[in-house]
């Protein structure tokens, strides 16, 4: 088991900034890259699929307006990590040159809805993703679940099979960030998010006190509903999602959540295209990080 990178554990404990997450898989990548100007008829396969989806991540991180001043961390689909970005390992590319800290998507998508709740589907080869994990010097990793309705049994079925999992993935040294995202379409959002906060307070609580682990979740209806959570010495960072949010909207309710940093996905890549020079698009990142870091560092009431 590698050890634990500190500079990197202090520099997500306590930094400045948020996370960027680049983590897009086979369903919602049709969907980036449609917002990025490149349309289903451009590809005719998977790998191409994924070499135009890669292609854009790179990017993104090699842009001038990427790097660890604002950005804290980044989660990583696994082709990243395993492609590399232009010529570097990702993991190295990240921290070496951008002093970014690296995480990797571990999750294979989501069960069908059950109990008004999607599990994830169980993740077929987990050990062996966390040893290569291990070996491009990642981290942590990433799962994802989603909550549609206030549902005590499907909630607790989430928070087990993600504690489950956590435990494995803090086993193989790395360290986990759990997100059962809270639909924001859900009828009953805030009371769903509050059986969910009660249900990771326990679960959390119940982990050794060495333990640590991660949270990313939806930003709640109540703002500063997770702060025992943060408060949690376990718990090394809550993270927020955008959730469908615009980034404009995701902003707005981030700034007045006093514990959550963001880690954005389809928010921050908003107004980028292929078609944009690099001048144009580097001037369009500059402002979603900006905005991003803004919301995730300045408070408001």
């Amino acid at each position: 088991m590698r050890s634990m990178n500190k500079e990197q554990y202090e520099r997500v404990g306590t930094g400045q900034g948020f996370f960027a997450a680049l983590d897009q898989s086979g369903g919602s990548t049709p969907g980036a890259l449609a917002a990025y100007g490149i349309e289903q008829n451009r590809y005719s396969s998977d790998a191409e699929m994924f070499d135009l989806m890669q292609a854009m991540r790179v990017r993104v991180v090699s842009s001038p307006s990427f790097d660890g001043s604002r950005v804290l961390g980044a989660i990583l689909f696994e082709q990243t990590m395993e492609r590399g970005v232009n010529g570097v390992p990702a993991a190295t590319y990240l921290w070496d040159r951008k002093n970014i800290v690296p995480f990797l998507k571990v999750d294979k998508g989501l069960a069908p809805e059950r109990d008004d709740v999607q599990l994830m589907k169980p993740i077929e080869g987990l050990d062996d993703l966390l040893g290569r994990a291990n070996q491009h010097q990642m981290f942590g990793t990433k799962m994802r679940s989603v909550i549609k309705d206030a549902s005590p049994g499907g909630i607790s079925a989430i928070v087990e099979q993600q504690i489950d999992y956590a435990k494995r993935i803090m086993a193989a040294g790395l360290v986990p960030i759990m997100e059962p995202e809270v639909s924001i379409d859900s009828p009953h959002k805030e009371q769903a998010e509050i059986l969910l906060r009660d249900a990771l307070h326990k679960s959390i609580s119940e982990l050794p006190q060495d333990a640590t682990v991660m949270v990313k979740l939806t930003i709640p209806t109540d703002h500063g509903l997770y702060a025992d959570l943060a408060a949690d010495p376990r718990v090394l960072r809550v993270l927020a999602l955008s959730g469908g949010y615009s980034r404009t909207e995701a902003c707005e309710l981030l700034a007045h959540d006093p514990v959550m940093i963001a880690s954005f996905s389809r928010a921050l890549l908003e107004g980028l295209t292929e078609g944009q020079s690099d001048a144009e698009f580097n001037a369009e990142l500059e402002s979603a990080v900006e905005e991003i870091y803004r919301a995730a560092v300045i408070k408001e009431p």
